[in-house]
C-alpha cells in the first residue's frame, strides 16, 4: 500500500512470489523484497559404513552354540557334534571373527557386539566407503550433509555480507567428533546412519580442501496486520530459511542492521505504511459487514413483497435482542465439526455451567471450538482480560480421546463479534457473544445470521487466518524451549482448521516424534467428524515416519494405541483404503513396534478393528 509516488521496493523477479505470499492471508503485506547472494563452504568427506546382513544357517548355529552351550564348545567339538569337517567350521568362525562377532579366543566366545546382532538375526558386513559433502552455512550456523556436490554458478547480486556481519569462520570438519558427524548426517536426511537398523557410520575422513560456493537468497519485509507485527523473512526459492530469518530479526531488533540499507525502506515509511494498512484492514472488515447488512435489507424487502426465493443460495437475516441468544444456542447445537468464535471480552456471566455443559456435549461429538478474544493492540493493555478461572474451565473441556476440544487465545485489536459454524453459518453484529447473555435487559442490539456461501467463506477465511497465525506463533515458541504443551495447542488449532498436513510436516521437519501420538488423535478426530479423508497423503507420510521411531521410546504405547484407532477408523469407512496403507514395508514396522502382533496378518488386523 505504498503511495503511487513511492512504489514498493520489490525486485522485478520477486513480484510473483510476493503476490503468492500476500495471497496466503488477507492480513499479510510485503513492504519490500530484494535478492542477495551469500557464500556457503563445501568440504568433500568420505564416510565408512557398516551394516548387517542376515545370518546363514551355519553362522547362526555357531553363534547360538557359543551362547547356549555350557561350557562353550571349541571349533573341533562343534564340528564333531554336527558331523562336519572342521574346515567348514573354522572358515566360518574366521569370517565371524573378522566381523568382530566372535572373540579371538577359544572356546567359542560371542562378543557384546555379536550378541546385539544375534538378537536382530544378522551379522555386520565389512565397512564400505561413500563420498558425501559437508555444507557449512554461516546464516544458519549449521553443518549439513548431502550426496551431491553443489553447482558452481556465477551470481551477480549484492553480497549479503556487505550489509550484515556474517561469521565466515570455517568449521574444521576433520576435527569434529564422530558422534557429531553421525548426528548431522541423520539430521540431513541421508539414510547412511541408522543405528536402529544396524547401519552405522564407523569413521570418516576429509578428502580435499574446502571450497566456496554462492547461493541466491531472497529477503522479504512482511507486515502482518492481524498481529501488528513486522518480520524479516529469508527464502531460498519458496523455501523459508527459518534460522536465517530468525538471525536477521534478532540483528534488526538489536539495531545491528538497517532496513534502509538492505531494502531501501526507511523506518518512517514502514510506520506510515503500517498505519495505512491497519486502517485499510478495518475498512475491509466494515465493508464486509456492510454487504451483509445490505443483503439482510434486500431479504427483508423481498419477504415483504412475497418474492419467490426458492432458487436463492443462502440468506442474511437480521435478529434483534431476545432472538439473538436463542439463535446463538441453536447454531452452536447444530455444529458437526467446527466452531469459530470471536468476542472482544469473555466472562463468567456467559461462560457459566450451562454454557460449559453445552461445550462439553459438543466436544463429545468431536466438535473443535476455537475462541478468540481481545480488543486492545497489546494484551497487557486489556481493561477486561479473560478471568483465569474461566480460561481454565474452557481448556478443561476434552474430546473422547483426551484432546482439548476448546482452544482459547488472545488475538486482540478487534471489535468484531462473530461466530462461524461448520463454514456454513455466520453470526455477526453488535452482540458480545461471550460477555453478555442477552436474555435480560434488551439493549437494542442486532445480529445478522448469514448462510450465503461466499460471504460465510469470506468471514471464515478472515477469522481462520487469525487462528492459523496464532498456531504458527505458538509452534515457533514451542520449538525454542521444546515446550510440548505449546506444541500440542498448535496441533489442535491446525486440526480444528483442517490443516493436519501442516501439523505433520512440522513434526517431521523438526524430528519431534513424541508428538506423533497427539497428531494421530487429531487425525482421528478429523476422520470421525468426516473432515479428513481416509486417503489423505498425510497418513502415508505418518506411516513412513515409523521407521525413525524406536521401540524403546517413552511414547511407544500411545503410538501403538493411536495407530490401532486410526486404522480402525479408516477401515470402518473403507476397508480397502486401510489395507492399501499396510504395505509390506509398513507392516514390517507395525510388527517391529508391536502395533500389530506376529500372529496377525494385515487382513486380520483390519477386520479386528472394523
Amino acid at each position: 500500500m505504498f503511495l503511487a509516488s513511492s512504489p514498493k521496493p520489490i525486485d522485478e523477479n520477486l513480484k510473483k512470489l510476493v503476490d503468492e505470499i500476500e495471497a496466503q492471508s488477507l492480513s499479510l503485506s510485503v513492504l519490500a523484497a530484494r535478492q542477495f547472494r551469500y557464500s556457503l563452504r563445501q568440504t568433500p568427506v568420505e564416510v565408512n559404513i557398516k551394516e548387517p546382513r542376515q545370518f546363514n544357517v551355519l553362522e547362526e548355529f555357531i553363534i547360538r552354540a557359543a551362547i547356549e552351550f555350557e561350557p562353550p564348545p571349541t571349533e573341533d567339538e562343534l564340528a564333531s557334534v554336527l558331523g562336519l569337517d572342521s574346515i567348514f567350521i573354522k572358515t566360518t568362525t574366521a569370517t565371524l571373527r573378522t566381523l568382530q562377532t566372535l572373540s579371538a579366543t577359544s572356546p567359542l566366545t560371542v562378543t557384546p557386539e555379536g550378541r546385539s546382532f544375534y538378537e536382530k538375526g544378522s551379522v555386520p558386513q565389512p565397512p564400505y566407503p561413500i563420498q558425501i559433502y559437508a555444507i557449512t552455512d554461516p546464516l544458519s550456523d549449521n553443518i549439513t550433509f548431502q550426496s551431491e556436490s553443489l553447482n558452481e554458478t556465477t551470481i551477480t547480486l549484492p553480497d549479503l555480507a556487505d550489509f550484515i556481519t556474517i561469521d565466515h569462520t570455517i568449521a574444521d570438519i576433520a576435527s569434529l567428533p564422530l558422534e557429531e558427524i553421525q548426528k548431522s548426517i541423520q539430521a540431513s536426511g541421508l539414510a547412511l546412519h541408522a543405528p536402529e537398523d544396524g547401519k552405522i557410520v564407523t569413521s570418516y575422513r576429509v578428502l580435499a580442501s574446502t571450497k566456496k560456493f554462492w547461493r541466491k537468497i531472497s529477503l522479504f519485509i512482511i507486515f502482518d496486520a492481524l498481529e501488528d507485527k513486522l518480520s524479516i523473512q529469508i527464502r531460498n526459492g519458496k523455501q523459508i530459511l527459518e534460522s536465517a530469518s530468525n538471525l536477521l530479526e534478532v540483528l534488526h531488533a538489536e539495531g545491528k542492521i538497517s532496513l534502509q540499507a538492505l531494502c531501501k525502506v526507511s523506518t518512517e515509511t514502514i510506520n506510515f505504511e503500517r498505519e495505512a494498512i491497519l486502517k485499510q484492514k478495518n475498512t475491509e472488515v466494515e465493508a464486509r459487514l456492510e454487504k451483509i447488512r445490505q443483503k439482510a435489507l434486500e431479504n427483508a424487502t423481498k419477504t415483504s413483497q412475497k418474492v419467490d426465493n426458492s432458487t436463492v443460495l443462502g440468506e442474511a437475516v437480521q435478529l434483534r435482542d431476545g432472538q439473538i441468544s436463542l439463535a446463538f444456542s441453536e447454531v452452536l447445537n447444530s455444529a458437526k465439526s467446527q466452531i469459530l468464535i470471536y468476542s472482544p471480552w469473555v466472562n463468567q456471566a456467559v461462560v457459566n455451567e450451562k454454557f460449559l455443559t453445552l461445550l462439553q456435549k459438543l466436544a463429545n461429538r468431536r466438535v473443535w471450538i476455537l475462541i478468540g478474544h481481545g480488543i486492545s493492540r497489546r494484551e497487557e493493555d486489556e481493561d477486561k482480560p479473560i478471568p483465569p478461572e474461566v480460561q481454565k474451565k474452557l481448556r478443561a473441556i476434552k474430546t473422547p480421546d483426551g484432546l482439548a476440544s476448546v482452544q482459547v487465545f488472545w488475538l486482540g485489536d478487534s471489535h468484531v463479534k462473530e461466530v462461524i459454524v461448520d463454514k456454513q453459518i455466520h453470526l455477526c453484529g453488535s452482540h458480545n457473544w461471550l460477555s453478555y447473555r442477552g436474555d435480560y435487559l434488551p439493549r437494542g442490539e442486532s445480529v445478522y445470521k448469514v448462510t450465503i456461501p461466499h460471504q460465510v467463506q469470506e468471514a471464515y477465511q478472515f477469522l481462520a487466518n487469525r487462528f492459523q497465525n496464532r498456531a504458527e506463533k505458538l509452534w515457533k515458541n514451542s520449538l525454542e524451549n521444546r515446550n510440548s504443551q505449546l506444541a500440542i495447542e498448535s496441533l489442535c488449532v491446525w486440526g480444528a482448521l483442517g490443516m493436519e498436513d501442516i501439523a505433520l510436516k512440522e513434526i517431521q521437519k523438526n524430528n519431534w516424534f513424541e508428538l506423533l501420538p497427539v497428531w494421530l488423535n487429531v487425525a482421528l478426530q478429523g476422520l470421525k467428524s468426516k473432515n479428513l479423508s481416509s486417503d489423505s497423503e498425510s497418513f502415508k507420510t505418518a506411516l513412513f515416519l515409523l521407521s525413525q521411531v524406536s521401540i524403546e521410546e517413552a511414547f511407544i504405547e500411545q503410538l501403538q494405541q493411536g495407530w490401532r484407532k486410526v486404522i480402525g477408523a479408516i477401515a470402518t469407512n473403507n476397508p480397502k483404503t486401510a489395507l492399501n496403507l499396510l504395505s509390506d514395508e509398513v507392516w514390517a514396522q507395525f510388527l517391529r513396534l508391536n502395533i500389530a502382533q506376529e500372529s496377525d496378518s494385515p487382513n486380520d488386523f483390519i477386520l479386528s478393528r472394523d
